[in-house]
């Protein structure tokens, strides 16, 4: 392999780039009134949207339907072709159809588009041809500029698919912002994985109850170094008569106060005021805290609360959900 050649992939890399970046940009420009119609036809689904293509538009269509699904808009992907086979089942009055196809003439989709005519099912038509029978049947059109493909012959789907997904991506965020979709409801779709794990709140993640090492202000450190040995978290929380989080006892409080330790009291030996973090922060937040400070946990407390500590995060925890 020359430095020629590997110039050469570079400068394909660069075309193909260069013309998928000026179809999206038509792409935009091109978007007019049926836009917000076929967002209008999506919010006001009470059942599902169906989500079709073939070939690669069915690869497209996929990843929409999974996108929507995964931000507030339940959806799915049905197989044209299978369709025919008992899969119309799947559609039902109250639905809304998108329906892909570049040439808007795919023959695997004349039973579904049939079907959606037949038992009135608003139907939303992404072609690039205005005059297709896709877009002729269906109640919203969305038509795809004309544009180069990329691969420089003109057959192979490049520069269409890549429009047809921004198209996909431009209805879901417009849909998120209309329902004011946030973190938080990402993240039930999400609970897995490092998404998941980036919009973890520490409440999902903290010890409570019995597992919390607490001790009151006047407890003997012999008996503190026990609640710290049973809980093993390293630490101890030190609260006053009400409740409140007084201060901790951590191994670095333990050796500056090792000379008559066992004589002391526990108010004697902690760090007052210590750091905490409220319940519905982000988990990245407490780590982002844990590691500017060089402490291996946080005591959680509602600021706005009785300052009673709630719970106990420490950083194993997060890195277990695969936060760190």
């Amino acid at each position: 392999m020359t430095d020629a050649d590997k110039q050469t992939f570079l400068d394909t890399a660069r075309r193909v780039i260069s013309i998928e970046t000026a179809a999206l940009t038509a792409l935009g420009d091109g978007l007019g009134a049926e836009f917000g119609e076929a967002v209008a036809l999506l919010l006001s689904a009470k059942g599902r949207v169906i989500i079709s293509g073939m070939g690669k538009s069915g690869h497209i269509a996929r990843k929409i339907a999974a996108t929507f699904a995964s931000t507030g808009t339940p959806a799915h992907f049905v197989h044209p072709a299978e369709a025919s086979h008992g899969d119309l089942g799947m559609m039902a009055q109250g639905d809304v159809a998108l329906v892909l196809s570049n040439s808007g003439e795919t023959p695997e989709l004349a039973d579904l588009v049939a079907y959606t005519r037949r038992f009135n099912i608003p139907l939303i038509g992404v072609a690039s041809r205005a005059d297709s029978t896709l877009i002729k049947q269906s109640d919203v059109g969305l038509i795809l500029p004309k544009a180069e493909e990329a691969c420089g012959t003109g057959v192979v789907p490049t520069t269409t698919t890549t429009m047809t997904l921004a198209l996909g991506d431009a209805l879901a965020v417009a849909l998120m912002e209309h329902r004011k979709f946030t973190p938080e409801n990402f993240r039930e779709f999400h609970p897995g994985g490092k998404l998941g794990a980036q919009l973890s709140r520490v409440r999902d993640l903290m010890h409570v109850g019995e597992a919390l090492p607490l001790i009151g202000a006047t407890t003997p450190m012999s008996d503190a170094l026990l609640e710290i040995s049973q809980k093993g978290f390293g630490v101890v929380g030190v609260t006053d008569d009400s409740g409140a989080l007084l201060g901790i006892v951590t191994d670095g409080d333990l050796r500056r106060h090792m000379d008559g330790l066992l004589d002391r009291t526990a108010v004697e030996v902690m760090t007052a005021a210590p750091q905490t973090i409220a319940p519905g922060a982000l988990a990245e937040e407490a780590v982002a805290i844990m590691n500017q400070r060089k402490i291996t946990c946080l005591f959680v407390a509602d600021p706005e609360g009785s300052g009673a500590p709630e719970g106990l995060l420490h950083i194993h925890d997060c890195l277990r959900a695969g936060l760190g």
